[in-house]
């Protein structure tokens, strides 16, 4: 990463890591055959595919605070830079509501309830909109990224307090499946789901504010220090007894959330090792997770349809594990094969427009 460089290739890596996990987590979801999910391997393949959701929203949240930055040094509109982030998480919630529209009419259009379920797209949306909004509150970096890290700190401690109270009874449901799972409604709330936005914008601002590739390094070296240490001290808080009497640890713990943020900070130093490796961009330049962390939305997109869909129907909860395993491994190459085709359809169209705006 050079100075001024205004993408950061490497977060593209590590989005591209995230895109491999969510794969891995749906296809053995829907096409492992129900004897072999309770072997070990299967529950140990699904830990590691619950870390795909937290990284995309984490690092949702260093975009957002990135994105802003960047728009403001090239406007000087501090007002409109946040703005303009702000929209693009309500663009997100719209996005969420077309493509549950677009599965409730391939899926033949049997339970409409459906078009309002939340998943990751309903939690992302208002997240990346309200920590926009949150950081157009202060205008020192220092503030904002503590402002940001008591947000997220706040969020995760709450969400057992959330789910477990009855002042939110008086909700309707479609509201209340924001914030209270509801079996076949919710795959995501926003406690304390939205919290990984907010850490992940706490990490951006430092990122955005050590640009040069000397602070840059030491940065890395911070971060892969912090996330270590994170993980060790969630990890020893998890033994003591929770803050909330109805806090469960795979959900709502405040231990497993910052143990998974420290999981995920670290990925960052991994993505930056890779990006700054010898030869790295003399051998080959491309590098297939960095395309498919580009096109994360559009591999999201598609696929989800293929995985669980009447596309797939007769593999469902059919294939043994390394059956599924195998599966993955083509379909992953098969959306990669379809994220190049468009690419090279998008390039096209570009380089025709190009020369036809020379010409005339």
């Amino acid at each position: 990463m050079k100075s001024g460089t205004v993408r950061h290739a490497y977060l593209d890596w590590v989005r591209g890591v995230a895109v491999l996990i969510m794969i891995e987590a749906h296809v053995l979801d829907a096409w492992t055959h129900v004897s072999d999910r309770a072997r070990p391997a299967f529950g140990r393949a699904m830990t590691v595919g619950g870390l795909g959701a937290p990284l995309f929203l984490f690092l949702a949240g260093v975009a957002v605070v990135l994105s802003a930055e960047s728009k403001f040094r090239k406007t000087g509109d501090f007002g409109a830079s946040w703005w303009a982030v702000q929209k693009r998480g309500w663009q997100i919630f719209g996005l969420a509501f077309f493509f549950r529209l677009q599965s409730y009419i391939l899926g033949g259009g049997f339970n409409a309830l459906s078009l309002l379920k939340v998943d990751i797209l309903n939690i992302m949306g208002p997240a990346i909109a309200i920590a926009a909004l949150t950081g157009r509150l202060v205008r020192t970096k220092v503030a904002r990224c503590v402002l940001y890290a008591s947000v997220a700190a706040a969020i995760s401690l709450l969400a057992p307090v959330v789910r477990a109270t009855p002042l939110l009874n008086w909700l309707p449901d479609p509201i209340e499946w924001y914030f209270r799972p509801s079996p076949g409604r919710t795959n995501f709330t926003l406690f304390p789901w939205a919290g990984f936005v907010f850490a992940g914008a706490a990490v951006g601002i430092v990122i955005d504010a050590l640009r040069s590739e000397a602070l840059a390094r030491r940065l890395q070296v911070t971060l892969a220090i912090a996330g270590a240490l994170l993980v060790w001290l969630a990890h020893e808080a998890s033994r003591v007894p929770p803050l909330h009497p109805q806090s469960q640890y795979w959900t709502t713990s405040a231990s497993f959330f910052f143990l998974r943020v420290g999981l995920l900070t670290l990925l960052l130093p991994l993505g930056y090792l890779w990006e700054h490796a010898p030869l790295r961009h003399k051998v080959i330049d491309w590098c297939p997770l960095e395309e498919l962390g580009r096109a994360s939305l559009f591999v999201y997109w598609i696929h989800v349809e293929m995985v669980y869909g009447l596309i797939s129907r007769p593999i469902h909860r059919a294939l043994s594990l390394e059956g599924a395993l195998a599966a993955c491994a083509l379909f992953t190459l098969f959306l990669l094969a379809l994220v190049r085709l468009k690419n090279w359809i998008v390039e096209g169209k570009a380089i025709y427009l190009t020369d036809s705006k020379s010409v005339i």
